[in-house]
């Protein structure tokens, strides 16, 4: 019998219309974590604290009981938490995919200030 994971603590610095951030986002649905949701876009100071944590500009950052995954996937996100013990395997799905970012048409509606689309 495998042993459940104890309930991480998570933070994961994201973007809003981000489709790596969505990604972050869609495994912690899959895996129904919760987990602190910090606004880089809209906050400077979230942004300030993910660079000063992760020594690095790329997002999405993830940190996961203490342990900093800087520009990572969902994707990967999910591979270490697994490889880890944080989580165990499961056959559920996500709503988005979890390894690529937005599409030129998604970056170009958000320059605009359209309402975004996403797709799968």
């Amino acid at each position: 019998m495998k042993k459940v994971p104890e309930k991480p603590k998570i933070i994961a610095y994201l973007k809003p219309h981000c489709g790596w951030s969505r990604g972050v986002r869609a495994v912690m649905a899959k895996y129904r974590l919760e987990f602190e949701d910090r606004d880089i876009w809209n906050d400077i100071e979230q942004r300030l604290e993910m660079i000063q944590k992760s020594g690095q500009e790329l997002s999405p950052c993830v940190e996961i009981n203490g342990q900093m995954l800087a520009d990572v996937s969902g994707e990967e996100v999910e591979t270490w938490m697994l490889k880890q013990g944080i989580v165990l395997p499961t056959q559920a799905g996500t709503d988005v995919p979890t390894d690529r970012g937005c599409s030129d048409e998604e970056h170009a509606a958000q320059r605009a200030g359209i309402p975004v689309q996403f797709r799968e």
